[in-house]
């Protein structure tokens, strides 16, 4: 099996115009969607509607929502997207912190895990670390799928979250990584990971599909999903400086899977040595700022490097997230959007804090996963 091809073990999932369904089903909602809706929005004829929704139905993905008033004759049967049905677990590795959640088809997060991890503790040790929180999880929503059901019964066997495996893990972790082949290069401070087959790795231990990405990559996924389809950049600010990009509404990895490695841009030829062995990097900078809680400082480098980028891809808007912007919001978003406005050409560049889930890197890994599922035109080509 490709490991790679996170989806491949859905049954249902046969083809284009199911996954079309799918992801008209998700968008709907609770309030659901009649067949002739899907039929008018895919393209596709009622005959084939009826026949994809029936396996959907038969497959426990999709379930009645009631009954809509027609304009002549009998009520529409309308349908929905059974959420419970599948999930996937999304699993954010920084250099001191290991995330994992576990989300359902409708991308709600339904069980969260946060431990300490030492990413140069040796891939062995990071990988059994990884596999015990994706059990965790799992454990996790099976008894709050129990708790939930405790006194009644399941309508179908799967929507009970213990029943069968996830449809894989997303896996985000810092880079510069090889999304392609799953496999990291020399991750800034950390080189010993280069050239390690941690995707597949890690499919052999869990026994699942894997994807791997880039943490800027990830959460970028997830914000796009969220949003309209416009061209931004997210510039992400914790123990590294990193930028995931949405041009035209479709995540850019670059030709070789390296676009993004924003934090080692050079902006002071003689400044200080960064880790990656260049001097003056704005990571390097930013993360010296940051260290002697000169906010203003930091916020100032950060919204050079954003000028750069809004005015080298003429991108809409600049999103700001990680745990240092997070804890230092205000400044940081006053500061680069000052920065922007000054240094890039156009003015109402707009800069704010990104608007994801509580933890948006293991989120977006989790949409990794997700997104090929449902064939979303925004989750770019995941390999």
């Amino acid at each position: 099996m490709n490991r790679g091809n996170a989806g491949a073990n859905l049954p249902v999932l046969r083809g284009h115009n199911a996954a079309l369904v799918l992801d008209l089903l998700r968008t709907a909602g609770e309030g659901g969607i009649s067949r002739l809706e899907l039929a008018e929005r895919t393209g596709l004829t009622p005959q084939a509607v009826s026949k994809i929704t029936a396996r959907l139905r038969t497959e426990g993905m999709a379930a009645e929502a009631g009954r809509r008033a027609s304009t002549g004759g009998k009520p529409r049967t309308v349908l929905r997207l059974v959420p419970s049905a599948a999930h996937a677990v999304g699993l954010h590795l920084d250099r001191d912190e290991l995330t994992a959640v576990l989300v359902d088809l409708a991308g709600t997060p339904v069980a969260v895990r946060r431990v300490p991890l030492d990413l140069g503790a040796g891939a062995e040790r990071v990988i059994e670390a990884a596999a015990v929180q994706v059990d965790a999880v799992r454990a996790e929503a099976a008894r709050a799928e129990a708790r939930h059901v405790e006194g009644g019964r399941v309508e179908s066997v799967q929507e009970g979250f213990g029943v069968g495996g996830p449809l894989g893990v997303g896996v985000a972790m810092p880079g510069p990584l090889d999304h392609a082949t799953g496999v990291p290069r020399r991750v800034t401070g950390f080189p010993q990971w280069d050239g390690f087959p941690l995707r597949d790795a890690l499919a052999a231990r869990l026994q699942l599909p894997v994807v791997l990405d880039k943490d800027t990559n990830a959460a970028a996924l997830g914000l796009a999903l969220r949003g309209p389809g416009d061209s931004f950049v997210y510039l992400h600010l914790g123990t590294g400086l990193g930028a995931g990009l949405v041009l035209g509404g479709t995540l850019h990895r670059g030709a070789r899977t390296g676009a993004g490695e924003f934090g080692h841009q050079v902006i002071q030829l003689d400044g200080p040595l960064c880790e990656c062995g260049n001097r003056g990097c704005i990571e390097a900078l930013c993360l010296a700022a940051v260290a002697r809680g000169d906010m203003a400082e930091a916020a100032r480098v950060l919204g050079a490097g954003a000028a750069n980028l809004v005015g080298l891809l003429d991108i809409d808007r600049v999103l700001l997230g990680g745990r240092t912007i997070a804890a230092h919001e205000e400044p940081f978003v006053r500061g680069v959007a000052a920065a922007v406005a000054e240094r890039a050409r156009g003015a109402g560049i707009p800069v704010a804090a990104a608007e994801g889930g509580a933890h948006p890197v293991a989120e977006g890994a989790a949409q990794l996963v997700l997104a090929p599922v449902f064939r979303h035109r925004r989750s770019a080509e995941l390999g």
